[in-house]
């Protein structure tokens, strides 16, 4: 056994192994893949406005099209102004959580929004 071996992720089990392209935890039998810390900061996300414009926490955006909320009689309009955006991991293709005038904070497509420049 290698002694240089990260910790199990779930249980923060000292005592991992490798197993082929896998480690593996003998305590919880968590299984996952050896990723280098090279490819950890390679790996990006990049988060594109419907005209393919690369979005970031704090950007202004608009919004493309009529939008209809659950639990509410109206819609976001197109052109509603969106500001100080914040980008999230994806939950069912929301990836930006911002608070909207009018309607409070909720979640957002990034394909429904344009960058404002």
């Amino acid at each position: 056994m290698s002694e240089n071996l990260p910790a199990c992720p779930i249980c923060q089990s000292a005592y991992t192994y490798e197993l082929g392209a896998l480690l593996v935890c003998p305590e919880c039998a968590h299984e996952w893949q050896v990723e280098s810390e090279v490819e950890a900061l390679e790996v990006e996300r990049v988060i594109k406005d419907a005209s393919g414009n690369v979005l970031q926490d704090g950007d202004t955006v608009t919004i493309a099209k009529d939008l209809k909320v659950k639990g509410s009689s109206t819609a976001i309009k197109v052109g509603t102004k969106v500001r100080n955006i914040r980008l999230v991991s994806p939950v069912d293709g929301h990836d930006i959580d911002a608070k909207v005038d009018g309607f409070g904070q909720m979640m957002l497509k990034s394909s429904v929004v344009k960058k404002v420049l």
